[in-house]
């Protein structure tokens, strides 16, 4: 796309080009992100003031805004330092004062004359009985009063800005906003009964009622489209960019798919099936995958990317697999060792802690091709990693590996395919948003053999209960996680709670039966704690929140959660989800600590009310955001302005339809209206995105 459109220059001036904006006024703007005109059309005033002439301040409901005329009836200075100034008034029907602190005499008296009338408008509260009116914001003469705005919008602000400066400074941004050729087909603007750009712009600044504030107000609601269809259309030509760049075909024979099949206890789920068609179907065309395989805790993503992988491996070709930690390499290693065994393909490792001769050996392997399949963690990115003929690689746990990452495993090969893996359930809008540039599998079905768990919630004073409840389940011999909370950072650190907890299962269960895993610990003690547990020598480990992904013991059939109400609904499904793996009835059991707050309850409930991880997410995205939902630090979730999920969500579909449509029928955007979208991409500063947010 070339450079940004001349017409939106003024819109991109520096900020101190506005009139009454200086240096020092700009880099205060700059707190608030505003550092040009643009950025004050997109800020939206988040309230609004009635500032309508009422004819008295009696019957009016205080605290409130009022502006009324009144005549000046005589003034009470402070005779006492520290005493308010007062201003004796009356309107139309009541006597009553205005107020003002450390105000100059003279002043007052000069801004309000005895005996003449003035309109006055500000705060009005009651104090001892009676109205009064402190420091109003306006003393206009009435012939003046035409000036004040019957509704005045009310603007987010930061320290050394005021309303006054910001609403000037708004006022001449969008005086600057140029009439622009509308991206919105006008049949659809119709439709939806919205009103074209530059009108939907003048119309936020100027509301007339609170209805105007309301994010459903038509004007908003284009504005918020606006940011939606940018933001698709970006993902839709990274999407086509993509496509049309060639990739390898890797054909799948079926040989070694075969022999797994054969090896498995049971029959793939048909969700897992057809996943694995879409995948091979990718590998097996001229263009290039970039698919991601979302499916709830214990659907079968594991199976499903080794066919993956073995696809590449049928066609002459290797595969890798990368997971967010050594502890998850390993346990794919374990699960995956038989099934690569029956199929005659040589597996191995690569992580941080492969040495030396061992290392080097390893690495010749991988680059004369001997070793067909390769699981490792970041460890695989070091230059030094060379494949023979790397295929397609699967990355464990998106939101762990940052979009630069995912363009650094491309290069390791020169067109892999790419399959990543995320246990998080996403609801359907954020994957629009997240990874609209992808196409989607996804798994809705467990696989057989996975139970159901009882949830139960419990407050936190029956924990000697619960301990002796444990203690009766463990002589059964069944095994259980008590998973401790993240305490406040700087109070103690989370293993100080969890090292507590151990002590006093120990005295309950006795020493060798409770084992402790937290990320402070060093790798190799974590690794055999890990193992203990899994071969059964300790019976519950106590545990931070290492264990929430990929953690896979059958016999562990009891999950306590402490402190369940200080974690999100995600993060609780999916330790829920450590349980429920082995023919034992599982449970899990919230304890919380009183009282609770009402979305802590809500959490709670929904979880016990629902298994189904995709309705969980959609729960968890109305009550806390986005953001949130998929951890704001690496979510690079886009940060709209205007559109905000909760209100906005509905459209996104519609804009996700809007632009794949307009791509396909105009992928270089050179028709009329695809140059509008041009236009709105770089207003939108979505210039950068399309340069860069096409990855592999």
């Amino acid at each position: 796309m070339s450079g940004r459109p001349e017409v939106l220059f003024p819109l991109f001036a520096s900020l101190d080009s506005l009139p009454g904006i200086g240096p020092k006024l700009a880099r205060v703007f700059e707190q608030i992100e505003i550092g040009k005109p643009r950025d004050l059309l997109f800020t939206l005033p988040n309230a609004g003031v009635d500032r309508r002439l009422r004819p008295t301040v009696k019957g009016v409901t205080l605290p409130a805004t009022v502006t009324t005329e009144v005549t000046v009836l005589r003034h009470l200075p402070n005779r006492v330092k520290g005493r308010p100034y007062r201003v004796s008034v009356s309107d139309s029907e009541t006597e009553f004062p205005l107020v003002f602190f450390h105000a100059k005499s003279d002043w007052l008296q000069k801004r309000l004359p005895e005996g003449q009338r003035r309109v006055v408008s500000g705060r009005t509260e009651l104090f001892d009985g009676t109205a009064q009116m402190v420091h109003p914001d306006y003393i206009l003469e009435p012939e003046e009063a035409s000036q004040l705005p019957e509704f005045e919008p009310v603007y987010p602000l930061t320290q050394g800005l005021t309303q006054r400066v910001m609403v000037k400074a708004v006022a001449a941004a969008v005086e600057r906003a140029p009439e622009l050729d509308d991206w919105l087909e006008s049949a659809f603007l119709e439709k939806m009964g919205w009103p074209r750009w530059h009108a939907a712009v003048a119309s936020v600044h100027a509301p007339g009622s609170m209805d105007d504030i309301n994010p459903k107000a038509p004007a908003r609601r284009r504005l918020a489209y606006d940011e939606f269809l940018a933001h698709q259309v970006t993902l839709a030509l990274a999407r086509s960019r993509r496509r049309s760049r060639k990739g390898r075909q890797s054909t799948a024979t079926g040989r070694f798919q075969a022999k797994v099949l054969e090896a498995l206890p049971y029959r793939p789920t048909s969700a897992q099936e057809r996943a694995m068609r879409e995948i091979s179907d990718d590998m097996g065309s001229p263009e290039r995958m970039n698919r991601l395989l979302q499916g709830d805790v214990g659907s079968g993503k594991t199976l499903v990317a080794f066919m993956s992988m073995l696809v590449a491996a049928e066609a002459g070709g290797q595969g890798v697999l990368m997971a967010p930690t050594e502890l998850l390499a390993r346990q794919h290693l374990e699960a995956l060792m038989p099934l690569a065994e029956a199929a005659h393909v040589v597996l191995e490792i690569l992580t941080g802690r492969d040495k030396g001769k061992a290392r080097e050996a390893k690495l010749a392997a991988l680059k004369n091709g001997e070793i067909q399949i390769l699981l490792g963690t970041h460890a695989v990115f070091q230059e030094d990693v060379a494949f023979q003929d790397l295929r397609v690689a699967v990355i464990d746990e998106q939101h762990r590996f940052g979009v630069a990452q995912r363009m650094e495993l491309g290069k390791k090969g020169d067109t892999v395919d790419v399959l990543v893996m995320t246990a998080t359930p996403i609801p359907r809008s954020l994957s629009l948003t997240h990874f609209g540039d992808m196409d989607m599998s996804v798994l809705d079905e467990k696989p057989p053999g996975r139970g159901p768990v009882t949830t139960a919630v419990v407050p936190n004073d029956r924990i000697g209960q619960l301990e002796m409840q444990l203690k009766a389940a463990v002589a059964e011999g069944r095994q259980a996680y008590w998973v401790c909370p993240l305490v406040d950072e700087s109070d103690t650190l989370p293993q100080t709670a969890a090292e507590e907890r151990l002590l006093r299962l120990r005295a309950v269960l006795g020493k060798q039966a409770v084992g402790l895993v937290h990320g402070q610990l060093p790798p190799g003690e974590r690794d055999a704690a890990m193992a203990a547990f899994v071969a059964g020598d300790t019976r519950v480990l106590v545990a931070t929140t290492v264990i929430e992904v990929g953690v896979d013991v059958p016999n562990a059939s009891i999950m306590v959660i402490e402190g369940a109400e200080s974690f999100g609904l995600a993060q609780l499904h999916q330790l829920r989800g450590r349980v429920g793996r082995g023919t034992e009835r599982s449970s899990c059991v919230l304890l919380y600590r009183s009282p609770l707050s009402e979305s802590a309850r809500q959490r709670l409930e929904s979880l016990r009310a629902t298994e189904d991880g995709f309705r969980i997410a959609e729960e968890d995205l109305a009550m806390r955001g986005a953001g949130d939902v998929l951890g704001t630090a690496q979510s690079g979730l886009p940060r709209f302005r205007i559109a905000d999920w909760e209100c906005h969500g509905a459209l996104l579909s519609a804009a996700n339809r809007d632009a794949r449509a307009l791509v396909a029928s105009d992928p270089e955007l050179k028709t009329r209206r695809g140059q509008a979208v041009r236009t709105l991409l770089w207003l939108l500063e979505q210039d950068k995105a399309v340069a860069m947010i096409s990855v592999g």
